[in-house]
């Protein structure tokens, strides 16, 4: 009221400090309203008073903070602070509360630090509540993104409070970037000679003294930045640091770490290198290649394979090409044992640039190399079976690829295998002469090895006897069918035919002068040419028979049974006689009976001479009563005839008889005809 009759009153002399003070007294009263129009009434005045407009520019930041508006508030105080920088502190002082001071200078603080980092960019906003352009107007949108304005209010704020360090780094962070280090400096080494472990005070330190070519007690300081433990303190610094600051720190902290390295490779040494290559990754931005690399590195010594991952990781998110990364994460996964994602990965890098990831395979140690080149061999034989058998690329595996795969592991490890494999993708290739020629150099002319002769002889089908070639790949059969089931896929479909031919021969030539072992190659080489002719099945269940393998040799008699469909019932009756005696030997009498039961269907003279030469009539018969009268004990006596009346037709026997009668007289009110 007091201040409404003043400013009523004729003379106008203190027009402005009235307003100013009556802008106060409707904030105390929480009139924000009438307090912000006095205030900028004061603002906007065309000659403003310097003492009023200070209090008016703290009050409306006063107003700004409850509406939010924090950044606009710090433009208030910094103008106050550099038309006056005592009379701010005075207003604060005096016209502030206690309750609401703290929070004034948490935001100012927060405000000032955002400045420096340039995360506040003036604009339209910060003169939102501006009528006029005036002269005072035009230096608050001037000056205030200045760091010289930022100086002014960290001032401010340790004026108002000595003992908060925020305020202290705030004003050392506003010297640094006017050029003043060796005063920012001065206040930073007070700050820390109050609290030795800060790490904010620590950093900034560092930096100065690297900057004043004082290597020696950087290191120092960052050794004691490493121990507290936070270097997430650099994450704001960085963004206050000049680019040439950023670009030492980060060349110094890298070139620190690999001098670490390049000494004791102890796990203190490796963690307080790992240390430096995080603050010259975050120097960086974020992204340092060769940083991220020889950090990833270390953690997998370190044993913390899954952060190397995310280093590695990183580099790849950037550059998915990146031939290091790529073997780098490959060989963490190989230490987790996780064989499909290291293969891709160390697959990725060899057709990236093989010369690369060759040496690095070779830097392991021999257990490791051997899982690395039996997983790769693994990989590149599967897909080239998919693509040899399917005629067509599996997913993103080309024969140039392959080619690729297989010269690595030929320079990794010149074993057999890996030369073979060299040798087949050559085939696979077109490429038969100089598959010829690379199997000639690896094995020489005449080859021990059993898969290498067998490349040999399908290399030389068409100029050489297929009986003669069919020696090797007969050896081969022995021992592995499926990779002769792969090479066949090499030769065509008259010479497959020609050869299955010229091993049933000397299959057939072998089985009568008893050499079932050998036979037994030259018939699978038959099946397998043939696509597994029933004709081949047969003559090799024959053989399997006589070396007594009944579960193979029974596998062929069920695929020779399934493909039964325009053959005589004399052919089939002789194959159920076969199945029957098979199963026979395996124990599995009721599913031999059904077999034999079959036959008699079929051709019941043919099968009854099968059964006379072998099991045997009287043999075979006890077989069938020990089923039939199983049948019976179970009431199912209608199959029980059945079986009964089949075993009758081949031997009369006693047994069999007093079983049919039994089944008369137990089933005498049922029909069972």
């Amino acid at each position: 009221d007091l201040c409404e009759q003043l400013l009523a009153a004729e003379q106008s002399t203190y027009h402005n400090t009235l307003l100013a003070l009556r802008g106060f007294c409707s904030l105390h009263s929480q009139d924000h309203h009438g307090a912000l129009q006095d205030f900028q009434r004061v603002i906007e005045h065309d000659s403003p008073h310097p003492n009023s407009c200070i209090k008016a520019l703290c009050g409306r930041g006063l107003i700004r903070i409850s509406g939010g508006s924090n950044y606009l508030t710090a433009l208030d105080y910094i103008t106050a602070c550099q038309l006056k920088l005592d009379e701010t502190i005075f207003t604060i002082k005096s016209y502030v509360p206690w309750n609401q001071r703290g929070l004034l200078l948490k935001v100012l603080q927060e405000e000032g630090q955002m400045m420096l980092q340039k995360k506040r960019y003036p604009g339209g906003s910060s003169v939102s509540f501006q009528k006029k352009q005036t002269g005072l107007c035009t230096f608050l949108t001037l000056k205030s993104r200045d760091a010289p304005g930022v100086f002014q209010l960290a001032s401010l704020l340790v004026e108002l409070d000595s003992s908060d360090e925020a305020s202290r780094i705030l004003c050392a962070d506003a010297l640094y970037q006017m050029g003043r280090g060796e005063e920012a400096h001065k206040m930073l080494s007070l700050a820390l000679s109050r609290n030795p472990q800060r790490a904010p005070v620590l950093a900034r330190l560092a930096l100065l003294q690297l900057k004043r070519g004082f290597v020696y007690d950087g290191n120092q300081l960052l050794k004691r930045l490493i121990r507290t433990g936070d270097s997430s303190c650099l994450l704001p610094i960085l963004d206050i640091f000049q680019d040439e600051d950023r670009k030492l720190l980060q060349s110094h902290c890298r070139w620190r770490a690999l001098a670490i390295l390049k000494g004791k490779q102890e796990g203190a040494a490796i963690k307080e290198a790992i240390a430096h290559l995080s603050f010259a990754i975050l120097a960086a931005g974020g992204y340092a290649e060769d940083c991220l690399l020889t950090r990833a590195r270390c953690y997998g010594r370190l044993g913390q394979m899954k952060t190397a991952i995310f280093d590695f990781n990183a580099i790849l998110k950037e550059d998915p090409k990146n031939v290091q990364a790529l073997s780098g994460r490959g060989f963490v996964h190989l230490a987790l044992r996780q064989q499909k994602e290291a293969v891709q990965d160390l697959v990725s890098a060899l057709k990236v640039e093989a010369g690369a990831v060759i040496p690095a395979i070779l830097s392991l140690k021999p257990e490791a190399q051997g899982l690395v080149t039996g997983w790769l061999l693994q990989h590149g034989r599967a897909a080239l079976t998919e693509l040899v058998a399917t005629k067509d690329v599996p997913g993103e595996e080309t024969l140039g690829d392959l080619l690729t795969m297989a010269k690595a592991l030929i320079k990794i490890c010149r074993a057999a295998q890996h030369h073979i494999f060299y040798t087949d993708v050559l085939m696979a290739s077109g490429e038969h002469q100089e598959a010829l020629k690379h199997l000639q150099e690896a094995f020489g002319h005449c080859p021990a090895e059993d898969f290498a002769r067998a490349r040999l002889a399908v290399l030389q089908l068409q100029s050489r006897n297929v009986a003669r070639a069919a020696v090797p790949l007969s050896v081969l059969a022995r021992r592995d069918e499926k990779d002769l089931a792969f090479l066949l896929n090499f030769v065509d479909t008259k010479q497959q035919q020609h050869l299955a031919q010229a091993a049933a021969q000397e299959g057939k030539v072998l089985m009568k002068g008893h050499h079932h072992e050998q036979a037994l190659g030259y018939h699978s080489l038959a099946v397998l040419a043939s696509r597994d002719s029933p004709r081949y099945l047969r003559r090799r269940a024959a053989c399997l028979m006589h070396l007594k393998k009944y579960e193979k040799a029974l596998k062929d008699m069920e695929k020779v049974i399934q493909g039964h469909g325009c053959n005589s019932p004399k052919t089939r009756a002789g194959d159920h006689c076969c199945q029957g005696f098979l199963l026979l030997a395996l124990a599995q009498e009721e599913a031999a009976v059904q077999h034999y039961m079959e036959a008699l269907q079929l051709d019941e003279p043919l099968a009854l001479g099968s059964i006379t030469n072998c099991p045997g009539r009287e043999s075979l018969t006890k077989t069938f009563h020990k089923i039939a009268q199983c049948n019976f004990e179970k009431q199912r006596y209608e199959e029980a005839w059945k079986i009964t009346d089949c075993g009758l037709k081949i031997d009369k026997s006693s047994e069999l008889q007093k079983l049919k009668a039994r089944l008369k007289r137990e089933a005498s009110s049922c029909s069972i005809h």
